[in-house]
């Protein structure tokens, strides 16, 4: 591992090039939400209910978290290159075969299948750990992750016009289009990073224990899991804010509920520029602080009578500012505390990160009624934040006593 690695473009017997890393994440991140406009159509055009469709989401998340906990130890097992290869070629017949679905249940369970792209978004990251030290590996992950942030945004927009145009088949294919193109700058261009692979998965069960007792990992992954946490507790709940609280119409909605988007991307520039002068902690810290110290400005304009959606929707700015610099850092951090189970480690804390924000965007659900306001989504969040707070603070001490031993 080395901290300038050689690497050529279109050379698989070098490392890949950043480029190819986030276009692997961003493929994974779109194929969660493109295709969400078409869902009304959909259902109709399978003769379903349509709160049935809406489970497309749902299921998906919940086995791209099980997935996660796979792909990391076969890739430390047999390499990160055809790991992401063949989960390439599974992820175009899934999407085939949701291209060629004539009912809602044959659908949703070819969309199970599509979730094995998450390998992407996974493997990227322990890409970028295999190559650099772990400081640098921050800085590598903050532009990787800046491109996951965009692709979202855009995602649905590009879904819905395609929709209108050609119908709700289209997303789909263009998904396989660009499935192919990734397929084949994977094949030129990922040269195996993983050198130093576990004999087998006994001997990977036997060096676990290594890293579940580690309470660094644990500190950095509950640190990323309570950051992305609050972020998934507002997508549960910010439309329901926006729509039923203030009375906004779509189009202002879409507009005002990017506001974290913005802050995410800065913050993760920010760490891409910052994170190897400062350090990985320092950057942690700072984020969290930030997230949690705007959801506590905005809790207090709400309890003051200031219900607005620019002082709702504008702190939200924070929560993405905090998070742009917390999950690459923590990411980092925790694929580093055992360089050696990257893959393992990152599949773990991922699958944190999305199973503990499917459930507080499943709570955030739950607290919002009529005439509750926005508070309860706010304290939800805030809470989220500060355990995040408590958390870097966890690892901060340990390697103080780690030091000092």
């Amino acid at each position: 591992m080395s901290s300038h690695p050689d690497v050529r473009f279109l050379d698989r017997t070098t490392p890949p090039h950043i480029s190819t890393l986030i276009l692997l994440a961003g493929l994974s991140a779109l194929s969660l939400n493109v295709f969400l406009p078409s869902l009304p159509g959909m259902a109709e055009d399978f003769g379903a209910d349509y709160r049935l469709l809406q489970l497309s989401v749902a299921i998906y998340l919940a086995v791209n978290a099980v997935l996660q906990l796979a792909i990391g130890p076969i890739s430390d097992r047999y390499g990160r290159r055809p790991v992401i290869l063949w989960s390439c070629v599974l992820f175009l017949i899934a999407t085939l075969g949701c291209i060629l679905s004539t009912n809602a249940a044959m659908f949703l369970a070819f969309r199970m299948a599509q979730a094995v792209i998450v390998t992407g978004m996974v493997l990227s990251r322990a890409v970028v750990r295999d190559m650099v030290p772990q400081d640098q590996a921050a800085s590598m992950i903050g532009y990787v992750t800046m491109g996951m942030a965009i692709v979202p945004m855009v995602g649905p927009a590009i879904g819905g016009l395609l929709d209108e145009a050609l119908g709700w088949r289209a997303n789909f294919w263009m998904l396989i289009i660009l499935g192919l193109a990734l397929w084949w700058l994977c094949w030129r261009d990922l040269g195996e990073t993983n050198t130093t692979r576990s004999a087998s998965f006994r001997e990977q069960a036997r060096q676990y224990p290594e890293l579940l007792t580690s309470q660094r990992f644990w500190g950095y992954a509950l640190t990323a899991a309570f950051a992305s946490g609050a972020f998934f507790a507002y997508l549960g709940g910010a439309p329901y804010i926006g729509s039923v609280v203030f009375g906004m119409d779509p189009a202002t909605l879409g507009l005002f509920f990017g506001a974290p988007a913005v802050g995410y991307i800065i913050g993760n520039g920010i760490s891409g520029k910052f994170s190897v002068r400062f350090g990985i902690n320092a950057m942690i810290l700072w984020g969290a602080l930030l997230s949690a110290g705007g959801l506590l400005v905005s809790l207090i304009l709400n309890y003051a009578g200031l219900k607005t959606p620019l002082s709702f929707f504008g702190f939200m700015v924070f929560v993405g500012l905090g998070n742009g610099l917390v999950l690459p850092n923590a990411n980092a951090g925790l694929l580093s505390v055992r360089p050696h189970l990257a893959g393992s480690a990152s599949g773990l804390g991922g699958a944190m990160m999305i199973g503990g924000g499917a459930a507080l965007s499943a709570i955030a659900g739950l607290f919002l009624t009529p005439g509750s306001g926005a508070a309860p989504l706010i304290w939800i969040m805030l809470l989220s934040g500060l355990a995040g707070v408590a958390a870097i603070l966890w690892v901060l001490r340990r390697e103080r006593q780690i030091r000092i031993s």
